[in-house]
């Protein structure tokens, strides 16, 4: 018997990770106002590039419902993109701020906040279905930025491939079975741009790059 595809976004009260949903409920009664579940992909439908990065932040998407919104990384991601035309509007870390993407959809590898910003090994594993859906139903998807190794591997695994085809490093891109192009770049955390270890040119020049790549 064939096992029913996963949906491309997890339901609202998705019960697949125990620990992740302990963390979402304690969450939910310290700060009900908050969303709280599962962050859906945010962009357009009609996406050619997709960006995957690793989970929401407990005070980010898992506060505002979108992904990398409310949190230090989606400064520079949403500047990014609106820069590179990307994304149309003024970021102001709200999810009511009236930013649109234009080619381009945002999604994570693991949908739900977990702790300390460490999701298990099973825990990806279980969400990647999602994923995987989500990138089979962009009918127009030509490239994916991953952001980190996780999402790098995670965005592998979802095609059916071992992490050793290609090896996560800031900039590297391949050509995945399907045709489409996978490009990644350090994660724009907080940590990573403090550090130096990703500045401001590193990560617009992969942008810049995934864009072409994308043909946009």
């Amino acid at each position: 018997m064939k096992t029913k595809p996963a949906p491309p976004e997890p339901a609202k009260d998705c019960p697949l990770c125990p620990r992740l949903v302990a963390y979402r409920e304690t969450n939910a009664r310290a700060e009900p106002t908050w969303f709280n579940g599962p962050a859906p992909s945010f962009g357009d439908a009609q996406a050619q590039l997709l960006i995957v990065g690793l989970a929401p932040g407990r005070t980010g998407a898992n506060r505002t419902g979108r992904p990398f919104t409310g949190d230090y990384a989606g400064d520079l991601l949403y500047g990014t993109l609106i820069k590179y035309s990307l994304a149309k509007g003024e970021y102001r870390a709200d999810p009511n701020d009236g930013v649109t993407l234009q080619g381009a959809m945002i999604t994570n590898a693991v949908r739900c906040a977990p702790p300390e910003n460490k999701p298990t090994p099973a825990e990806i594993a279980t969400c990647r279905p999602f994923m995987a859906t989500r990138i089979d139903k962009l009918p127009k998807l030509r490239a994916i930025m991953a952001l980190g190794s996780i999402a790098h591997e995670s965005v592998l695994r979802a095609h059916g491939l071992k992490p050793t085809f290609a090896k996560f490093g800031h900039g590297v891109e391949a050509q995945l079975p399907d045709g489409r192009w996978l490009i990644s770049s350090y994660h724009c955390s907080r940590y990573n741009t403090q550090t130096r270890r990703l500045t401001t040119e590193m990560f617009e020049a992969v942008m810049a790059r995934a864009k072409a790549l994308a043909a946009l």
